[in-house]
Protein backbone atom coordinates (compact mmCIF):
# COMPACT_ATOMS: atom_id res chain seq x y z
CA UNK A 1 0.00 0.00 0.00
CA UNK A 2 1.46 3.45 -1.18
CA UNK A 3 0.94 6.22 1.47
CA UNK A 4 1.47 10.20 1.81
CA UNK A 5 2.12 11.86 5.02
CA UNK A 6 1.98 15.17 5.21
CA UNK A 7 5.08 17.22 6.72
CA UNK A 8 4.16 20.16 8.97
CA UNK A 9 7.46 21.72 8.68
CA UNK A 10 6.15 23.68 5.34
CA UNK A 11 2.17 23.89 7.50
CA UNK A 12 1.63 27.97 8.89
CA UNK A 13 2.18 27.04 12.48
CA UNK A 14 -0.32 30.22 13.44
CA UNK A 15 -3.11 27.68 12.52
CA UNK A 16 -1.68 24.70 12.89
CA UNK A 17 -5.01 23.19 14.17
CA UNK A 18 -6.45 23.87 11.33
CA UNK A 19 -3.72 23.15 8.34
CA UNK A 20 -3.75 19.61 9.98
CA UNK A 21 -7.54 19.36 9.77
CA UNK A 22 -6.75 20.39 6.16
CA UNK A 23 -4.64 17.62 5.35
CA UNK A 24 -6.60 14.87 7.29
CA UNK A 25 -9.38 15.81 4.92
CA UNK A 26 -7.97 16.00 1.78
CA UNK A 27 -6.35 12.30 2.15
CA UNK A 28 -3.56 11.71 3.56
CA UNK A 29 -2.63 8.85 5.31
CA UNK A 30 0.04 10.33 7.68
CA UNK A 31 1.05 13.50 9.65
CA UNK A 32 5.00 13.57 9.17
CA UNK A 33 6.63 15.72 12.34
CA UNK A 34 10.08 17.00 12.11
CA UNK A 35 11.53 17.52 15.17
CA UNK A 36 15.19 19.16 15.61
CA UNK A 37 17.62 19.91 18.40
CA UNK A 38 19.66 22.79 16.48
CA UNK A 39 22.57 20.34 16.70
CA UNK A 40 22.03 17.19 14.78
CA UNK A 41 20.54 19.88 12.25
CA UNK A 42 20.64 23.28 12.04
CA UNK A 43 17.06 24.12 12.92
CA UNK A 44 14.96 23.74 16.26
CA UNK A 45 11.60 22.95 15.98
CA UNK A 46 8.90 21.15 18.31
CA UNK A 47 9.09 18.58 21.32
CA UNK A 48 7.06 16.37 22.94
CA UNK A 49 4.30 18.72 23.95
CA UNK A 50 3.55 19.92 20.55
CA UNK A 51 3.40 15.86 19.58
CA UNK A 52 0.98 15.98 22.40
CA UNK A 53 -1.19 18.42 21.19
CA UNK A 54 -1.63 17.43 17.53
CA UNK A 55 -2.35 13.51 19.14
CA UNK A 56 -5.74 15.45 20.70
CA UNK A 57 -7.05 16.76 17.44
CA UNK A 58 -6.35 14.07 14.54
CA UNK A 59 -6.72 9.87 14.35
CA UNK A 60 -4.54 9.59 11.54
CA UNK A 61 -1.07 8.06 12.73
CA UNK A 62 1.28 10.27 13.91
CA UNK A 63 4.81 9.97 12.04
CA UNK A 64 7.63 11.45 14.08
CA UNK A 65 11.14 12.03 12.63
CA UNK A 66 13.93 12.66 15.18
CA UNK A 67 16.51 14.70 13.70
CA UNK A 68 18.48 14.93 17.46
CA UNK A 69 21.50 13.83 19.08
CA UNK A 70 21.04 10.83 21.43
CA UNK A 71 17.33 9.78 20.47
CA UNK A 72 17.26 7.17 22.81
CA UNK A 73 17.21 10.06 26.15
CA UNK A 74 13.95 11.05 24.29
CA UNK A 75 11.97 8.12 22.23
CA UNK A 76 9.57 7.79 25.43
CA UNK A 77 8.56 11.20 25.61
CA UNK A 78 7.38 11.11 22.14
CA UNK A 79 5.54 7.56 22.97
CA UNK A 80 3.90 8.92 25.80
CA UNK A 81 3.04 12.38 23.80
CA UNK A 82 1.25 9.92 21.22
CA UNK A 83 3.66 9.10 18.32
CA UNK A 84 3.28 6.21 16.02
CA UNK A 85 6.18 5.69 14.59
CA UNK A 86 9.22 6.74 15.06
CA UNK A 87 12.36 6.84 13.02
CA UNK A 88 15.97 7.74 14.47
CA UNK A 89 19.09 8.80 12.24
CA UNK A 90 22.10 5.94 11.73
CA UNK A 91 24.47 9.24 12.18
CA UNK A 92 22.63 10.06 14.83
CA UNK A 93 23.03 7.29 17.37
CA UNK A 94 25.56 5.40 18.67
CA UNK A 95 23.98 2.31 20.15
CA UNK A 96 20.91 2.44 17.20
CA UNK A 97 20.14 -1.58 17.58
CA UNK A 98 19.20 -0.54 21.44
CA UNK A 99 17.16 2.55 20.38
CA UNK A 100 14.98 0.89 17.55
CA UNK A 101 14.37 -1.58 20.14
CA UNK A 102 12.93 0.38 22.63
CA UNK A 103 10.82 1.92 20.37
CA UNK A 104 9.40 -1.85 19.16
CA UNK A 105 9.11 -2.78 22.86
CA UNK A 106 6.35 0.00 23.38
CA UNK A 107 4.26 -1.23 20.49
CA UNK A 108 5.53 1.39 18.30
CA UNK A 109 6.73 0.98 14.25
CA UNK A 110 10.52 1.86 14.79
CA UNK A 111 12.15 3.41 11.73
CA UNK A 112 15.86 4.27 10.59
CA UNK A 113 16.93 7.36 8.78
CA UNK A 114 19.34 7.78 6.15
CA UNK A 115 21.11 11.22 5.22
CA UNK A 116 21.59 11.18 1.32
CA UNK A 117 25.51 11.15 1.48
CA UNK A 118 24.77 8.10 4.27
CA UNK A 119 25.55 4.74 2.80
CA UNK A 120 23.37 1.74 3.42
CA UNK A 121 26.11 -0.56 3.92
CA UNK A 122 25.43 -2.67 7.32
CA UNK A 123 21.64 -2.21 7.17
CA UNK A 124 21.25 -6.49 7.38
CA UNK A 125 22.95 -5.90 10.84
CA UNK A 126 19.65 -3.80 12.51
CA UNK A 127 16.71 -4.44 9.91
CA UNK A 128 15.57 -7.64 12.49
CA UNK A 129 14.33 -4.43 14.52
CA UNK A 130 13.51 -1.98 11.94
CA UNK A 131 9.62 -1.61 10.54
CA UNK A 132 10.23 0.94 8.06
CA UNK A 133 13.14 3.20 6.41
CA UNK A 134 13.70 6.73 5.80
CA UNK A 135 15.57 8.16 3.12
CA UNK A 136 16.36 11.59 3.01
CA UNK A 137 16.69 13.28 -0.35
CA UNK A 138 17.45 16.82 1.07
CA UNK A 139 19.77 17.48 3.82
CA UNK A 140 17.67 17.68 7.28
CA UNK A 141 17.36 20.88 8.77
CA UNK A 142 14.72 22.98 6.83
CA UNK A 143 11.95 22.69 4.53
CA UNK A 144 11.16 23.71 0.68
CA UNK A 145 14.76 22.59 -0.41
CA UNK A 146 14.85 21.36 -4.03
CA UNK A 147 14.92 17.25 -3.95
CA UNK A 148 18.42 15.92 -4.71
CA UNK A 149 17.14 13.10 -7.49
CA UNK A 150 20.42 10.88 -7.63
CA UNK A 151 19.76 10.02 -3.84
CA UNK A 152 16.40 8.14 -5.40
CA UNK A 153 18.65 5.10 -6.34
CA UNK A 154 19.61 4.25 -3.01
CA UNK A 155 16.04 3.90 -3.04
CA UNK A 156 16.15 1.21 -5.55
CA UNK A 157 19.13 -0.21 -4.04
CA UNK A 158 17.97 -0.53 -0.37
CA UNK A 159 14.66 -2.51 -1.64
CA UNK A 160 16.65 -4.89 -4.15
CA UNK A 161 20.17 -5.87 -2.19
CA UNK A 162 17.78 -6.03 0.98
CA UNK A 163 14.49 -7.65 -0.14
CA UNK A 164 11.96 -5.07 1.61
CA UNK A 165 9.22 -5.97 -0.18
CA UNK A 166 8.95 -9.82 0.31
CA UNK A 167 9.81 -8.42 4.34
CA UNK A 168 7.38 -5.45 4.34
CA UNK A 169 9.08 -3.45 5.33
CA UNK A 170 8.27 -0.12 3.56
CA UNK A 171 11.08 2.86 2.34
CA UNK A 172 9.44 6.44 2.81
CA UNK A 173 10.97 9.23 1.26
CA UNK A 174 11.22 12.76 2.44
CA UNK A 175 12.58 15.69 1.01
CA UNK A 176 11.47 18.22 -1.86
CA UNK A 177 8.95 16.00 -2.89
CA UNK A 178 6.17 17.53 -5.44
CA UNK A 179 3.62 16.70 -8.08
CA UNK A 180 6.26 17.71 -10.34
CA UNK A 181 8.24 15.08 -9.60
CA UNK A 182 6.77 12.70 -7.34
CA UNK A 183 6.46 10.04 -10.52
CA UNK A 184 10.45 9.95 -10.28
CA UNK A 185 10.23 8.97 -6.58
CA UNK A 186 7.17 6.27 -7.69
CA UNK A 187 9.62 4.86 -10.08
CA UNK A 188 12.45 4.37 -7.79
CA UNK A 189 10.41 2.33 -5.37
CA UNK A 190 9.24 4.11 -2.66
CA UNK A 191 6.08 3.49 -0.48
CA UNK A 192 5.31 6.06 1.69
CA UNK A 193 5.68 9.62 0.02
CA UNK A 194 6.24 12.74 2.50
CA UNK A 195 5.21 16.33 1.04
CA UNK A 196 5.60 19.55 3.08
CA UNK A 197 5.66 22.24 1.07
CA UNK A 198 4.45 20.47 -1.95
CA UNK A 199 1.42 20.07 -0.25
CA UNK A 200 1.23 23.04 2.33
CA UNK A 201 2.18 25.37 -0.59
CA UNK A 202 -0.12 24.33 -3.00
CA UNK A 203 -3.48 26.03 -3.49
CA UNK A 204 -5.57 23.14 -2.77
CA UNK A 205 -4.35 20.68 -0.68
CA UNK A 206 -7.59 17.86 -1.75
CA UNK A 207 -6.23 18.19 -5.30
CA UNK A 208 -2.99 18.67 -4.81
CA UNK A 209 -3.05 14.68 -2.70
CA UNK A 210 -5.48 13.75 -5.57
CA UNK A 211 -3.01 14.29 -8.41
CA UNK A 212 -0.22 12.39 -6.10
CA UNK A 213 -2.44 9.47 -5.58
CA UNK A 214 -3.56 9.40 -9.35
CA UNK A 215 0.43 9.45 -10.31
CA UNK A 216 1.01 7.06 -8.02
CA UNK A 217 -0.95 4.25 -8.81
CA UNK A 218 -0.14 4.68 -12.28
CA UNK A 219 2.84 3.43 -11.60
Amino acid sequence: MKMIAASILSADCTKLGEEIKRVEEAGVDLIHIDVMDGHFVPNITMGPFVVESIRKITDLPLDVHLMIENPIFFVEDFIRAGADWISVHVEGEKHLERVLSKIRSKGKKAGVVYNPATSIEGFEFIEHVVDFVLIMTVNPGFGGQKMIEPVLKKVTMLKERYNLEEKGIPVEVDGGIKVENIKKVALAGADIFVSGSGIFKSNDYRTTVEKMRRIISEI
